[in-house]
């Protein structure tokens, strides 16, 4: 396998391999971006960070499931001056992206203003897709919203920008998304966040496993794997090419990544096995791929990247 390269790039970086954490998971610490830096990991997503620091929903707030996981984490993060003031300290070469996620339009466009006059160049992504924040809607499933935030941010933000989208289910949804985003210089898309709203019940106690929102929250792990795959085959098949796209949900071996690779993704986040693994995870996936790869007999990504066939008779 020493012939084949995973190496993917996005806007102006570049990651030696494809697989990365999701924003919110093993990342609110330096010690813990440190750890994926120091992993067979290809960057480091940042803790979606909002203006001012915030504790989260009230615990407990994460239950793993034999299938993936519920969480309800509310955005618990240290502040945008902790990210930014870490990634200014850190000496690697892997790239650190930047998650922001205020909970208002109003405090985004203070997140990126800040973003914009700092000396931070990489990828900055705004998660406009946060199931778990109590009273506030996701912003992605407002079209309008979306238009709204997009006009107002490159109004004066011309560093490279992400969005964070929500999972989409209607083939019109993708329409209509697709031909908002397509109007603006957008970097990337990563999809998608968790489902929100699921419910996962302890038989026995004959309760919820997480106490906010009553035991509602978003869903990860295998049981949204299709979704994923959907969203990322249909934004694929919608956005200007030149539009790069970060596959998430669902991924815990290498051929979950494959899969998302084939349906368009440039790159993969990993969020509830890497919560149940830890950061020695990112070596295994890379093995997996590079395994099927071989197999297949593919040198790099991009020899089978969004090639995914109609169904073969």
């Amino acid at each position: 396998m020493t012939d084949i390269s995973i190496a993917a790039t996005i806007g102006n970086e570049k990651y030696e391999h494809p697989f990365i954490n999701a924003a919110g998971v093993y990342d609110e610490t330096a010690a813990q971006m440190n750890e994926i830096l120091d992993s067979q990991a290809g960057g480091v997503t940042t803790k979606s960070a909002t203006l001012v620091s915030r504790p989260g929903n009230p615990l407990p707030r994460y239950f793993n499931t034999e299938l993936g996981s519920i969480n309800s984490m509310g955005l618990p993060n240290q502040g945008l001056d902790y990210y930014l003031n870490y990634i200014e300290e850190t000496n690697t070469d892997k790239p650190i992206d930047l998650s922001i996620s205020g909970t208002s339009m109003a405090d985004n466009l203070k997140a990126l203003k800040k973003v914009q006059s700092s000396n931070f160049n990489g990828l900055t992504e705004l998660n406009l897709s946060c199931p778990n924040v109590i009273g506030k809607p996701q912003v992605s499933y407002d079209y309008d919203a979306i238009e709204d935030t997009l006009a107002a941010v490159f109004e004066f933000f011309t560093k490279p920008l992400g969005l964070k989208l929500p999972p989409y289910f209607d083939l019109q949804q993708y329409d209509a998304v697709a031909s908002i985003l397509n109007k603006y210089p957008l970097t990337y898309i990563n999809a998608i966040n968790s489902v929100g709203n699921g419910l996962v019940v302890d038989a026995e106690t004959e309760s919820v496993v997480i106490k906010p929102k009553g035991g509602f929250g978003g869903i990860g792990g295998t049981y949204i794997k299709p979704v994923a795959l959907a969203n990322v085959r249909a934004f694929r098949q919608r956005l200007n090419p030149e539009i790069k796209i970060i596959g998430t949900g669902g991924v815990s071996t290498g051929k979950d990544a494959f899969e998302l690779i084939l349906c368009g993704a440039d790159i993969v986040e990993v969020g509830t096995i890497l919560a149940k693994e830890g950061p020695a995870v990112f070596e295994r996936l890379d093995t997996e791929l590079k395994a099927i790869m071989e197999a297949k007999g593919y040198q790099k990504l991009s020899d089978f990247r969004g090639k995914l066939k109609e169904y073969q008779e």
